[in-house]
């Protein structure tokens, strides 16, 4: 008993020469706090402050210093008196450090030259054949108690010079009583991580998810941080910058030596970066702390300042046999920026409150007082463990970049007990409690489950869903068109699925149907066989991809104007899967009786056809090459979009098969990119180009989307305008057997004009040239081609009000037309928003 005794005896004096120590960093000129500033001490300790400058520090007797140091600011060194609790440190601007001239070459710039000549011995995936490693991540949406006042305050009006009580605002008060509880929100995953040669993985062995039996999986699957710091690009938010180790990375930074310091028993400089150009103020800047030896890194911080504060930090531990530095873990944070807009933050809609920097130099002046939710801020922490290297192994399914376990959501609390660092406290017990009981007693899961399906066009019904697309429709042919559809969904069978519609048109006075049935074939490449039968009209010229996703909107406004459609009856059989990575495909047969539903006759080896039979086979396939993709218990879903997306579409007809009257081809394509700014800007590409060969009448040619009335006013031609289409474009003015389209977009930050009015500002300019091969065959349909070309530019305002708003494109070049009103098209746009 005696060993045993002494054992808890030095134990306990150990524990006894701890002291914690807390204190807050603040800005000597403004008295804000400084988040992310690097305390360290002299025995080695090193820890930042948090999102409002505070910190915590469990130190040793030894300690006899802890220096406190921030970017662009001159450190301080304070002594450590252990009879001192909590230290208010305030540290004044440096700014000439950041701005400092060197003689010859900038010590900072040699430094990380090194490192960049040095990456690929230090990288990770570039160094070892292989590692894995398990990690547990827990994400909250909460606040500091202590930062928020939390007081009740009185509300007066001032009338006729007398002031006067209206009431007290406990707004603050509530939000206090509620943070010093619980969180906001919060989730934990435990994951395995693996990477080799067949790329990298996580396989999600553990998910929950406060609230929720069935988890958020696109919240799960958000990819906040770059794993490695050493790429050409860096992610953060979502959004990709060039990193601060890119091969180019000393044109677009500059660079400048704040420090020395320890980590782990090394030395390491400490290296601040920042955006050369003034004008990328929410481009990357942060801290790299860099092996004086290996030049490997040794932490880093990246942070974005602008409508949002983000940060992302890196944590590594150095191993001497490897002489390498490995991540042991990672941190993301957001928080309030200089803005006035409501930012969402995931699950929901959290309002910060703006300031303004009148002066730009750092001296903020408020338009009006901090609110409670101004505290708020998002927080994610992994912690990585359970490490081994160039072990051999095979990742399973390896173009998925996460798959969630079956069982993910089934784990008890000692699983989670054991993969925790450390225990939940007080207020992460009560977020699980107090959100998994309003959750309940509200319904959220299932409001939020057939809120999804309705935003895709869905309204369960029982074993159901009704397809919203068919309620109403509107053409010029049709007049209006009243039907309804229904999907059979998970209640009926998660293996098989029953469909169709049926519509009514006033003005044709006809009867619209589709029925069908599928059953799939394979879970993990959602690969479904079906078939159906389709009674129908449908626009001349048009262009679809039959692998394109279901779009729903409330209306659809091009088709409203469209006037020449042809009639069809269909068959079909077809496949469709996910089986080939990164790809969604349909391969389908189909038999078509095709009757024009205007004056048109194709003639055909001395033969006029008013209508035709075509059996054709088609693939259709879209390819996005950079998406990532997570594979749920319920499916497979696209977490993280990326650009360029290309879709390829072949139809081949079969002669004499079924009663084929042509012999015909057509390859479409198309490619799209998208660039979102953090500012709210968007820059959109789209190119599309078509093909067709050998006889094929004009219903299946190609219009490039016009959408144009042939009226003589410029306020007669006023209509609901298009996506992409060509709004200066008159109606079967143009038709092509080939044909190439090019459009550009570039949508401005919403602007604030008054209270409910904030126009966005698009700025579009398309192009269009083709050709059409055997004219003569076309008979009926007077017609132009593009040979020369077709040009028009334009805005758009839209969501000027309530969703409204104006276009207005110029048509010019070879194609314009003699009278100048006529190249002129306004129209009403409308977007659609339910505020997510």
């Amino acid at each position: 008993m005696k060993p045993i005794t002494l054992l808890f005896f030095l134990l306990s004096l150990s524990l006894q020469a701890q002291f914690q120590t807390t204190g807050v960093v603040r800005n000597a000129g403004t008295d804000k706090p400084l988040p992310f500033a690097t305390i360290s001490t002299n025995d080695g300790l090193l820890v930042f402050s948090d999102i409002d400058g505070k910190f915590q520090l469990n130190t040793s007797q030894n300690t006899l210093e802890i220096t406190i140091s921030y970017i662009g600011f001159q450190p301080q060194t304070v002594p450590n008196d252990s009879s001192k609790k909590h230290f208010t440190v305030l540290l004044l601007p440096n700014v000439e450090n950041l701005h400092e001239v060197t003689v010859g070459e900038n010590p900072a710039v040699a430094i990380v030259r090194k490192a960049i000549q040095m990456k690929d011995r230090n990288n990770p995936e570039k160094k070892l054949s292989s590692f894995q490693f398990k990690a547990y991540n827990k994400l909250v949406i909460t606040a500091n108690p202590d930062s928020i006042k939390g007081t009740l305050d009185s509300v007066f009006t001032v009338k006729n010079e007398i002031r006067k009580f209206v009431k007290i605002d406990s707004a603050d008060y509530k939000f206090k009583k509620l943070i010093t509880k619980q969180h906001l929100y919060q989730t934990e995953k435990v994951s395995q991580f693996q990477f080799n040669e067949q790329g990298f993985k996580e396989t999600i062995l553990a998910t929950r998810m406060a609230g929720f039996k069935q988890p958020i999986y696109e919240i799960i699957g958000l990819k906040l941080q770059s794993f490695s710091v050493y790429d050409n690009k860096y992610e953060l938010m979502e959004t990709s910058y060039d990193g601060p180790l890119a091969n180019d990375a000393l044109k677009e930074y500059n660079f400048t030596l704040l420090d020395t310091i320890a980590i782990g028993g090394r030395n390491t400089y400490m290296v601040f970066f920042k955006n050369k150009k003034r004008s990328k103020k929410e481009g990357l800047q942060g801290v790299l702390y860099i092996d004086q030896n290996n030049f490997g890194i040794a932490k880093s911080i990246f942070r974005i300042k602008g409508v949002i504060d983000v940060t992302g930090i890196h944590d590594y531990e150095y191993l001497p046999k490897q002489d390498l530095w490995f991540p042991t873990g990672k941190t993301f944070k957001i928080a309030k920026g200089n803005n006035e807009d409501n930012i969402n933050l995931f699950v929901g809609q959290i309002q910060f409150q703006g300031d303004e920097d009148e002066l730009g130099i750092g001296v903020t002046k408020r338009k009006s007082p901090k609110v409670s939710s101004d505290y708020v801020y998002l927080l994610s922490e992994s912690n990585y463990f359970d490490t081994q290297f160039n072990v051999p192994f095979t990742i399973r399914k390896a173009a998925i970049a996460i798959q969630v376990k079956d069982d993910a959501i089934n784990k008890n609390e000692a699983f989670w007990d054991t993969y925790r660092k450390d225990s939940l406290n007080r207020r992460s017990k009560q977020t699980y409690i107090a959100l998994d009981s309003i959750v309940i007693k509200e319904g959220i899961e299932q409001k939020l489950k057939i809120g999804r399906r309705i935003l895709n066009g869905y309204l369960p019904i029982g074993f159901f869903d009704l397809d919203l697309r068919y309620l109403v429709k509107y053409n010029n042919y049709e007049g209006f068109r009243f039907g309804l559809g229904r999907i059979t969904n998970e209640k009926f069978s998660t293996k098989y699925r029953l469909e169709g519609y049926g519509a009514y048109a006033l003005k044709d006075e006809r009867w619209k149907y589709s029925l069908g049935g599928a059953a799939r074939l394979g879970k993990f490449s959602n690969t479904w066989i079906g078939g159906s039968y389709t009674e129908d009209v449908r626009e001349i010229g048009s262009t679809t991809f039959t692998i394109d996703k279901r779009v729903f909107r409330l209306y659809d406004p091009r088709p409203i104007n469209v006037s020449t459609f042809y009639a069809y009856k269909t068959w079909s059989a077809y496949i469709e899967t996910k089986i080939i990575p990164k790809t969604e495909s349909k391969w389908e047969l189909t038999r078509s009786d095709i009757t024009p539903k205007f004056d048109y006759l194709y003639l055909l080896n001395d033969k006029l056809y008013d209508r035709f039979v075509m059996t054709a086979a088609s693939v259709s396939i879209q390819w996005n090459p950079y998406s990532d993709y997570m594979q749920t218990p319920s499916g497979r879903i696209e977490i993280e979009k990326r650009f360029p997306r290309i879709t390829f579409q072949f139809t081949k007809s079969l002669p004499n098969v079924l009663g084929n009257d042509y012999d015909f081809g057509k390859i479409d394509l198309r490619a799209d990119y998208e660039k979102k700014y953090l500012n709210g800007q968007k820059t959109s590409f789209l190119l599309q180009g078509g093909y067709a060969f050998g006889d094929i009448p004009i219903t299946h040619l190609y219009s490039t989307s016009p959408n144009n009335l042939e009226k003589d006013g410029i306020i007669q031609r006023i209509t609901i305008g298009g996506k992409n289409s060509f709004e200066t474009m008159f109606f079967n003015e143009f038709f092509s057997s080939e044909y190439l389209f090019l459009q550009f977009k570039h949508a401005f930050k919403r602007v604030t004009l008054a209270k409910k009015i904030r126009p966005s500002l698009v700025l579009v300019s398309r192009a269009a040239w083709g050709d059409l091969d055997k004219q003569e065959q076309h008979i009926g349909l007077p017609y132009k081609t593009l040979n020369e070309g077709y040009f028009e530019s334009g805005i758009e305002l839209n969501q000027i009000y309530s969703g409204f708003g104006l276009s207005g494109f110029l048509r010019y070049g070879p194609n314009q037309l003699p009278r100048f009103e006529d190249n002129i098209s306004v129209k009403i746009t409308y977007v659609f928003s339910l505020g997510f």
